[in-house]
C-alpha cells in the first residue's frame, strides 16, 4: 500500500511539475507577444509619424550658416504644408525602392502654403532617382510663385526691392587693412566671422554676416569693408552642368526672373529656353524638340506653354557657399518636403562636443 500510495504521490509531483511549466511557457510566450505586438505597433507608429506628420534631418553642409550649422539635427513639420502621399514602393526608411514604379500620388491638406522666407526641406530636383528617392536640401524659399527674382552686384532683389535680411545670413567682404597690418584670423573669428583667404595686399576675403562686417569695420587697423561680387563678365557657371544658369554668368549676377506659378503661360524663345527647360521635360514630363526658333512639344509646334504646377527659388543664407537656385533652378511643388520646425540636437565635429545652447531650439523665419 505505502508503494502504492508512493507511486501516485510521484505522479502527482509529475503532474504538477508539468502544469506548472506549461505554466511558465504559456507566461514566457504571452510577454513575448506583448513585446512582439509593442514593437510593431512602435513600427507603424515610427512609419505614420514620418509619412505625415514629422521627419528628422541632419544638417549635412554648411550652405545655411549661421543660421543652421553643420551638425545640427533638425525636426521637418510635414503637416505645414501637407504631407505627401507614397510615391514609390519601398523599404521604410531606407532609399530601397522598386525601379521603375511611380505611384499616382497628392498633397494632403496641409496647415499653409510655403510663404516667403520660409526654411524649407526638398528633394533635389536635378536627381534622376524618383521624386520621393532624391536627397534632401534644406534652403530658404526667397521667392514664391509669382515673384520676380534678381542678384545684382551680389544683392538679392525680390520685386525690385531689396530682400529682407536676416541675422544668420552670411556672403563674402572684402577687408582692407592699413599698411603693414595683417589681420588676424584668430580676432575675425572671435568677432564671428571667417577668414577665407587673401584679395591681394592688404585686402582679404571675409564670410561674415551684416552685423560682423560693421563691427569689423569699426576697427582701428581696418581701412574699409566692402561685399565681394564677381566680375559680370566672369564666366563660372560655363563649368557646371545645370541648364537653368546655362544663360548666365555667375551667382552674383541673375536677371530678374518671374518663379513660374501653376497657369502661368510662358513664350519660349531661343534665350529664355534655359530657364524653362527642366520645368517642361524634367519635372512635368513633355517630350521638346527644338526646329530653328521653333518648339515642338509632344509632337505640337508652338512656342507658348502653360506651367503645370508652382515654383519656389531656394537660396542658402551661407551666399557664397550654396549650391541653390541660382545654379540649378526653381523647385517644384511636388518635392517640397516640409517646414524646418526645430534643432533636437547639434553636434560640433571639430570639437567632438554637443552644441547645448542650440539643443530644442525653435527655428524662426
Amino acid at each position: 500500500m505505502a508503494d502504492q500510495l508512493s507511486k501516485e504521490e510521484r505522479e502527482e509531483r509529475r503532474s504538477r511539475r508539468n502544469r506548472r511549466k506549461g505554466k511558465e511557457n504559456e507566461e514566457a510566450k504571452s510577454w513575448l507577444r506583448e513585446w512582439m505586438d509593442a514593437l510593431l505597433f512602435a513600427a507603424v507608429a515610427a512609419i505614420i509619424i514620418r509619412a505625415l506628420l514629422f521627419e528628422a534631418y541632419r544638417i549635412p553642409t554648411p550652405s545655411m550658416e549661421k543660421t543652421l550649422l553643420t551638425g545640427d539635427f533638425l525636426i521637418v513639420s510635414k503637416i505645414s504644408y501637407g504631407a505627401r502621399t507614397p510615391m514609390v514602393v519601398g523599404v521604410p526608411f531606407t532609399n530601397i525602392y522598386m525601379p521603375g514604379v511611380v505611384l499616382p500620388w497628392s498633397r494632403l491638406p496641409g496647415l499653409s502654403e510655403v510663404e516667403r522666407n520660409d526654411i524649407v526641406v526638398f528633394n533635389y530636383p536635378i536627381d534622376l532617382d524618383p521624386t520621393a528617392a532624391k536627397t534632401s536640401y534644406i534652403k530658404r524659399a526667397v521667392g514664391v510663385p509669382g515673384d520676380t527674382v534678381t542678384v545684382d552686384d551680389a544683392e538679392l532683389f525680390i520685386n525690385n526691392d531689396r530682400a529682407k535680411s536676416f541675422e544668420g545670413i552670411q556672403q563674402t567682404y572684402v577687408v582692407t587693412v592699413r599698411d603693414r597690418v595683417r589681420l588676424s584670423p584668430a580676432k575675425v573669428e572671435a568677432a564671428g566671422g571667417r577668414l577665407i583667404g587673401s584679395q591681394n595686399q592688404g585686402s582679404y576675403r571675409v564670410t561674415m554676416t551684416e552685423d560682423v562686417a560693421e563691427k569689423i569695420s569699426n576697427w582701428p587697423e581696418v581701412n574699409n569693408v566692402e561685399l565681394f561680387v564677381l566680375p559680370e563678365d566672369f564666366n563660372e557657371f560655363n563649368r557646371r552642368d545645370f541648364s537653368f544658369s546655362s544663360g548666365f554668368n555667375n551667382h552674383h549676377h541673375i536677371p530678374p526672373v518671374v518663379v513660374p506659378f501653376e497657369g502661368q503661360t510662358v513664350t519660349l524663345t531661343p534665350a529664355n529656353y534655359h530657364i524653362y527647360e527642366n520645368i517642361i521635360t524634367r519635372y512635368e514630363r513633355n517630350n521638346v524638340e527644338r526646329n530653328g526658333d521653333q518648339f515642338v512639344i509632344n509632337g505640337e509646334t508652338t512656342n507658348e506653354y502653360t506651367i503645370e504646377q508652382d515654383y519656389y527659388f531656394m537660396m542658402g543664407d551661407n551666399r557664397d557657399d550654396s549650391e541653390d537656385s541660382r545654379f540649378w533652378g526653381f523647385v517644384p511643388q511636388t518635392h517640397i518636403v516640409g517646414k524646418a520646425g526645430m534643432i533636437y540636437f547639434s553636434w560640433d565635429s571639430e570639437r567632438m562636443l554637443p552644441r547645448f545652447g542650440r539643443i530644442l531650439n525653435f527655428i524662426h523665419d
